[in-house]
């Protein structure tokens, strides 16, 4: 499909993709691509994926891209050669991606390494739509005080809480009595514990209904994906944990619904892709076509809603009790998660061990205060090299009895 670039003096909106060649980042530019003259692509950035990038600033021209493996710099820049398009490096250079003059900012960069762009782009007072869960699970306060600052704007993009937003009365937050995220419950709800302790990774990134790359698959399958989910939806729409509901939809067409004080309850539904809160962010505050599949509701039949099993998902328990302890809890348990989900996924331990070495390490580091991005970055660290030795201890930690972590047993 062939993307007409405006004219220099158009109204067209000014956009930056961090993360361009991850799933969210290339939704992103198929939008875009499908808006022909409505956007301008300043910049472009990739962690690894150089030949994808170079194929992207090929088509969209933007002035700069920026490859986060220095290893590849000189890849991309062979690749772009001739073209008049800025290539760049690094840590510091996604950083400059970010802080450039584009009026809205995707900030779809996977994991700890988005933080400071995406700060970045917070602090000039861009709108931002971010897609990175660690921006908000571990330092959401400043986030959301750079936003504040900054005179931005943030638009969720997660499915869950963009459907929050879409229904959300912000200018009468009083009336908002809970919301309620809801999760498809991963390939495993209906599972028995005893045999979720031997499932393979092949099988924990089979999601049901989404289409995800690997970490976020198991996030899926262990629910801790919704536990973070949980403490992002505390900091963007200011709701105390017990505020914030979770309900397992394995139809993944309520996107999440917003319960209010006269007993209403409003939803926002759709087919599950990602295109569609994606688009309501890049339109935003209008809002722009999709070639997203309709909802038929009377072909679907029926819709159903069950409350998570606590057993079977001791994640929601380790976030909520994150979030309850406030400070640098949430950074350890997404740090912390991260590894283990690392080590599950190559074959160092097993499923059921992911929440158990998240508890360990959220156990080892109580009390962490965080007040800078510093401070998060060190939290950050410390926790993944606690959990690395957990991780490193693999099977001979456990063996084969991997156990279920009843809820509210504390791990010494």
């Amino acid at each position: 499909m062939a993307v007409t670039m405006p004219d220099a003096d158009s109204a067209a909106r000014t956009v930056t993709v961090l993360g361009s060649t991850g799933s969210v980042g290339r939704n992103t530019l198929d939008l875009i691509a499908r808006s022909s003259g409505e956007y301008a692509v300043e910049a472009l950035t990739a962690n690894t994926n150089c030949a994808l990038l170079a194929e992207q600033a090929l088509r969209f021209r933007p002035k700069l891209a920026v490859i986060a493996d220095k290893a590849r710099y000189s890849e991309l820049k062979t690749g772009l050669s001739g073209t008049g398009i800025r290539v760049e490096a690094g840590r510091d250079a996604l950083v400059e991606a970010a802080g450039r003059p584009a009026e809205w900012v995707m900030a779809a960069i996977v994991g700890a390494a988005g933080l400071e762009p995406t700060l970045a782009a917070a602090r000039r007072g861009a709108i931002v739509a971010l897609a990175n869960k660690e921006c908000l699970v571990s330092a959401g306060t400043l986030l959301m005080e750079e936003i504040e600052s900054g005179g931005g704007t943030l638009l969720p993009v997660d499915s869950e809480h963009n459907a929050i937003f879409q229904v959300f009365d912000f200018d009468r937050r009083d009336t908002v009595e809970r919301v309620i995220l809801t999760a498809s419950g991963g390939p495993f709800r209906t599972l028995d514990p005893e045999v979720m302790a031997h499932v393979t990774p092949a099988q924990a990134v089979a999601h049901p209904t989404w289409k995800m790359g690997a970490k976020i698959s198991v996030d899926s399958a262990t629910m801790m994906n919704k536990g973070l989910e949980l403490i992002e939806a505390h900091h963007i729409f200011q709701l105390p944990e017990d505020g914030i509901e979770v309900l397992i939809h394995p139809q993944s067409v309520v996107h999440s619904l917003v319960a209010y004080v006269d007993g209403s309850v409003l939803a926002q539904l759709g087919m599950p892709d990602m295109r569609t809160p994606i688009a309501y962010a890049l339109g935003w505050p209008s809002r722009m076509r999709t070639p997203a599949a309709r909802l038929d509701l009377a072909e679907l039949g029926q819709l159903t809603f069950e409350r998570p099993d606590a057993n079977r998902f001791p994640a929601l328990r380790l976030a909520r009790a994150a979030l309850k302890q406030g400070g640098g809890a949430p950074a350890v348990l997404n740090a912390a998660n991260e590894v283990a989900v690392e080590g599950f996924l190559g074959g160092l331990l097993g499923f059921l061990r992911i929440a158990e070495i998240v508890e360990r390490v959220l156990d080892a580091m109580v009390g962490r205060d965080v007040n800078s991005l510093e401070d998060v970055l060190a939290v950050d660290r410390e926790a993944r090299g606690i959990a690395r030795e957990y991780v490193g201890r693999g099977h001979a930690d456990a063996g084969d009895d991997v156990r279920r972590i009843p809820p509210g047993r504390r791990l010494g």
